[in-house]
């Protein structure tokens, strides 16, 4: 008979933001059974979570959401009570070459999900205590802002992209599984993150790794574009205090309360690299090189947080300067990790140590 208080399919917990949740949980929560479900696209890199893996109540799966089949057969046979709900296709500029891939897995997969989860919990009294479908989402989902005003729970959806139309569409089709069938779930919406673990595709890894090698740093545009930055790990507690807080059928907005236009943000990171690698002042910004804006850029975000502060009492941890600092000290300690992703060596982790157990 199991011993575990709760069993908790993760979803996506080897990319950025899952790694850390995924972490958070299997080392806050020995009671707690976790699997973590991934596909190891490019963006899965299980080197993400080589602290946790031998852990008791950590356990790795591969496999695709988008299989229904898979999906069904994976909840009968382990009857998970939770869902945290993260794995998506996430890169806009991807979205905008290949928009049907975002459709499946961020749409048709979380639909799948869905349909597992009411389907496995159907009969019991569903509450959020005792289950819960976690989807987490962002904030592209709203649109664009203007130079003033915050997104709120209660701002309607404008999405401009493939990418944040298809999460637009999960959102939407979470919120009525709750309506039409009483699932119990939560949506939130976070602002762009940073922190250690990143794939070098975004703009703050891919600008510490090029500053690094002295490479071109690309700026889109004249690089006016504003997004809150928010630091993984406080994203991470945010989900934690919501999964085991929050009211099923609620939307709770994460953001750092930390606006930057893009060229700031590097004109800074510049800076930062300069004093960590004991180069002269202003030797950065050189590498700097705008390039075409991307389409349908949006022009600015912004997170209103109260809820969440007001409710729980979470708020960012780091100031944006400090947590940029601390994620180029990872970047830089950590030569090996970025070394093997970039050459995509890491691709072969699973076959390594997972493969043949």
């Amino acid at each position: 008979m199991s011993t575990f208080k709760k069993h908790i399919l993760i979803t996506g917990g080897a990319g950025f933001i899952g790694s850390h949740v995924v972490r958070l949980f299997v080392n806050k929560y020995p009671d707690y059974k976790i699997l973590n479900l991934d596909k190891l696209t490019y963006a899965g890199n299980l080197m993400n979570l080589k602290d946790v893996e031998r852990k008791p109540n950590y356990e790795f799966l591969r496999g695709d959401i988008v299989n229904s089949d898979f999906i069904q057969n994976l909840f009968k046979e382990r009857k998970f009570d939770s869902v945290i709900h993260l794995a998506a296709e996430s890169h806009v500029d991807r979205s905008i070459s290949n928009p049907m891939e975002f459709i499946m897995t961020n749409v048709v997969g979380t639909v799948n999900l869905l349909n597992a989860s009411r389907d496995t919990w159907k009969g019991a009294e569903l509450t959020a205590d005792r289950n819960i479908f976690y989807h987490v989402s962002t904030d592209e989902v709203y649109g664009s802002l203007g130079k003033s005003g915050y997104f709120t729970e209660k701002s309607p959806y404008d999405p401009h992209s493939p990418y944040s139309a298809s999460k637009a569409g999960s959102d939407h089709m979470v919120r009525a599984y709750f309506d039409t069938y009483g699932l119990p779930i939560v949506i939130s919406n976070c602002s762009n993150n940073y922190g250690s673990h990143h794939f070098p595709e975004k703009l703050i890894p891919l600008a510490i790794h090029n500053i690094k090698n002295n490479r071109p740093v690309p700026v889109y545009g004249k690089g006016e574009n504003v997004r809150d930055w928010l630091y993984v790990e406080d994203h991470a507690r945010a989900i934690d205090i919501l999964f085991h807080k929050a009211e099923a059928g609620s939307t709770y907005n994460i953001g750092g309360q930390n606006e930057w236009r893009n060229i700031d943000l590097i004109r800074l990171l510049c800076s930062i690299m300069d004093r960590k690698l004991n180069r002269k002042e202003g030797t950065s910004t050189q590498l700097i090189s705008f390039v075409k804006d991307r389409a349908g850029h949006d022009m600015r975000y912004a997170i209103d947080s109260s809820k969440l502060q007001n409710d729980f009492g979470w708020k960012p941890s780091l100031q944006f300067e400090e947590g940029l600092a601390k994620t180029v000290d990872w970047y830089l300690a950590n030569e090996e990790w970025l070394q093997k992703v970039t050459s995509g060596e890491y691709l072969s982790y699973y076959s390594q140590q997972y493969e043949h157990r």
